[in-house]
């Protein structure tokens, strides 16, 4: 096919690409060690690259040839050579773990550079062109946070807005929101944009020993949301995992009978809304979008009723019959809530306070919370990729991989919130990975530009391929083929030209 002239820049992407290290392996295939890869696009030709990260996760892995760095799914151990009283220390400085720098899920811009990200305090500096692993960042010297999210959210002045969990803090263990500036003033060009780096506010857990996982918020233009799910790290279970030999993810816990918690934080007050809004318990990873609209905030998101998915991708569990044999115990549900901030404060008890026209409700309680109920917009999409131009605007596409029972995608999906309609593409054998919208310069409409997606095939004699498709129509513009084996990944981004700074530079 042709690719369209304007297409210009770096498709990046980032997943875990090693699983094996001498005889040992992962338990886990999130667990896998980072591999970076890149399709370029200039004039009209894509070139291909793929690179490990050399984290130093991979490199004393590598050099011992055995895993030695613990990953969440697989718990690892030094040197068994090494004498007791070491190994005793070991234990003890275990408490909230020494985590590995295996940044494999995403890729995040701050500043003029990139960086591999991964959930830990850790990210790692790369070079977008010839995926070349640069300094290791430590978020703990800038802000105190243990783990952090690796889908971070930018604002319209490219500033990086992100949050991690400070655990047992001086007593008090907290959600962080931070802000990392897009450029830092002329005299300290040599520092780094961490140095600047701003704590927005915290938001206290409401178990000091059990703090909610997540993997992203939302953000619309007035406000901060942090969704606190009953999918709770254990930290009594953490301290003591090394020792008992079981792996992290096993400290991880979700209570189908708690209640999910809303937290909206103004962002130009830095408080967050008094009112307590919640909803039943739900697992989820991947927030869409969200906007606000005549005093109600309306936010996106695909949610679980349970925590079936990360199980899914235990390696004894990926085999040949993979497809066969792997049944989500729960669907993902694209789930739309409506959350009305400003509402009559005088209204009965047992009300609905949502005024748009959805069938996601708002009730007021007795003690005055509000409990929301989602309306349900479609089932069966995972990694959701939007028009960022429209982030925390109102929209109405979204770009995403379609599954059904089996958590591998099998094709992807344009879906319109509005209308309820779905396009797809799909091809036998073909496992597309998340797809990445590209906006066509000068674009007026939300669906101009293409959508970006890298095809593996599940049969190993088929060359995997990257496919182009026009995001109006969802029909194929091209694809190119790569003679590589080429593994499944997380997610990552696309790199304008002009973003990135040549060599020279």
């Amino acid at each position: 096919g042709q690719l369209p002239t304007w297409l210009q820049g770096t498709l990046l992407r980032n997943g875990p690409g090693m699983h094996t290290v001498g005889d040992t392996k992962y338990n886990h295939w999130f667990d896998g060690m980072a591999l970076l890869h890149s399709f370029t696009f200039k004039n009209g030709e894509v070139y291909y690259r793929s690179k490990y990260l050399r984290s130093d996760t991979y490199n004393c892995n590598i050099e011992a040839n055995r895993i030695v760095v613990s990953e969440f799914g697989t718990m690892a151990y030094p040197d068994p050579c090494k004498n007791i009283f070491a190994k005793a220390f070991s234990y003890l400085s275990h408490t909230i773990p020494e985590f590995t720098d295996n940044c494999l899920i995403n890729i995040m811009k701050a500043g003029d550079d990139f960086y591999a990200t991964g959930e830990t305090n850790f990210i790692r500096k790369i070079n977008p062109q010839t995926l070349e692993t640069l300094e290791k960042v430590d978020y703990n010297k800038y802000v105190a946070v243990n783990v952090t999210t690796s889908h971070p959210h930018y604002d319209s002045a490219g500033n990086v807005l992100n949050m991690g969990t400070s655990i047992v803090d001086k007593g008090k263990t907290k959600y962080v929101l931070f802000k990392i500036p897009s450029s830092v003033p002329e005299q300290e060009k040599k520092k780094s944009c961490f140095k600047h780096l701003e704590v927005v506010c915290s938001i206290p857990s409401h178990s000091l020993l059990h703090p909610s996982y997540y993997h992203s918020f939302g953000l619309t233009e007035n406000y901060i949301i942090f969704v606190e799910q009953p999918f709770r790290l254990d930290i009594v279970k953490m301290a003591t995992a090394y020792i008992r030999g079981v792996s992290w993810a096993s400290c991880l816990a979700y209570n189908k009978d708690d209640k999910t918690w809303f937290h909206f934080i103004d962002r130009k007050t830095k408080k967050e809304v008094s009112t307590k809004f919640y909803t039943d318990a739900l697992v989820f990873f991947h927030h869409i979008n969200a906007y606000e609209e005549d005093g109600h905030i309306i936010f996106d998101l695909i949610a679980y009723m349970d925590n079936s998915l990360y199980d899914m991708f235990y390696l004894k569990n990926l085999n040949n019959n993979f497809e066969e044999n792997t049944k989500l115990t729960s669907l993902p549900v694209c789930k739309r809530f409506v959350v009305p901030l400003q509402y009559d404060k005088n209204a009965a008890v047992g009300s609905n306070l949502v005024r748009l026209a959805s069938t996601a409700t708002a009730v007021k309680e007795k003690d005055g919370n509000i409990y929301c109920q989602p309306e349900t917009l479609c089932e069966g999409i995972e990694l959701p990729r939007i028009n960022y131009d429209y982030n925390g605007k109102k929209y109405k596409y979204v770009f995403a991989t379609k599954v059904q029972w089996s958590p591998v995608p099998t094709e992807i999906v344009k879906f319109n919130t509005q209308t309820k309609e779905m396009l797809r593409w799909r091809e036998d054998h073909c496992w597309p990975s998340e797809p990445v919208f590209v906006p066509r310069p000068d674009a007026k409409e939300e669906d101009d530009g293409v959508v970006l997606t890298c095809v593996v095939r599940s049969d190993p004699k088929e060359a995997p391929f990257l496919l182009l498709l026009d995001a109006k129509t969802f029909t194929e513009l091209a694809r190119a083929t790569v003679n590589v084996e080429m593994h499944m990944d997380l997610h990552g981004m696309f790199i304008p030209e002009q973003a990135v700074k040549t060599e020279t530079e």
